[in-house]
């Protein structure tokens, strides 16, 4: 590990240290895919609480750890805020990307690990940030790009949110990560193998770097610089041998 990797899991087995010692949940800031691979591939005895992982919605991709005294069985009362950035004025309003939104945010001094998922609607975008910034927004971010914006804080949360999907139905040889990949992107099996085996993809957060790797009903593959999907399931096997499955690549 390098020095930065091993200061972040150092910072996790302290989190749940002090989640066992003093008998309370405790939290860490939302983590990306390299550090929730840390967290998973961290052996389970070096903490001293188990935990659990949350985004603000299912399937999100940057999420937070709770650490759990006990095996608490806990809701998931995350410090996490939804807020909704839409323009004052619909009529002039620019047409907003992922990374407008983001860009305009960090230029603000936000720490990118006090941020979710931002997921980019038509009209407006929800942004899953840590509860201690919800007033930060709400006074501070006036301006995406060019277009003036109001921030307010949405009130629901859990499992409420989805990503946008487009179903993806085709035939496979095998339920390997490769093929899956192959399908999802239209990308030659071939061509992919050096992108798993450089580090590229992660499985339910978690590195992967066989191309052989079994993918389960359900399991979210993450491809750096591609994108994200998730593996819906089997429907039929053909007459010559392949599996015909859909998958939901996120959009």
């Amino acid at each position: 590990m390098q020095k930065e990797e091993l200061m972040l899991q150092k910072r996790l087995i302290e989190l749940s240290k002090t989640a066992y010692q003093r008998g309370i949940v405790t939290f860490s800031d939302f983590l990306n895919l390299n550090e929730l691979n840390i967290l998973h591939t961290t052996p389970k005895q070096a903490f001293h609480a188990c935990y659990e992982t949350f985004g603000g919605y299912d399937y999100s991709e940057r999420q937070m750890v709770a650490f759990l005294p006990d095996a608490l069985c806990y809701e998931k009362k995350y410090p996490i805020s939804i807020l909704k950035i839409e323009p004052l004025q619909k009529k002039f309003a620019e047409k907003l990307s992922h990374r407008d939104y983001l860009g305009a945010i960090l230029n603000l001094g936000i720490d990118r690990c006090k941020l979710g998922d931002i997921l980019v609607e038509e009209d407006y975008a929800l942004i899953f940030v840590h509860k201690s910034l919800e007033t930060f927004f709400v006074e501070e971010v006036t301006r995406i790009r060019h277009t003036n914006v109001m921030v307010s804080v949405e009130t629901e949360m859990e499992g409420s949110y989805k990503p946008k999907v487009k179903e993806i139905n085709g035939t496979v040889s095998s339920l390997r990560l490769d093929s899956l990949l192959a399908l999802a992107f239209s990308y030659s099996r071939s061509k992919l193998v050096e992108y798993i085996e450089g580090g590229r993809v992660f499985v339910n957060g978690k590195l992967i770097t066989s191309n052989g790797y079994q993918i389960k009903e359900n399991d979210i593959i993450s491809a750096r610089g591609l994108g994200r999907f998730r593996f819906v399931g089997t429907i039929s096997n053909t007459k010559k041998g392949r599996i015909y499955i859909t998958i939901h690549l996120y959009v």
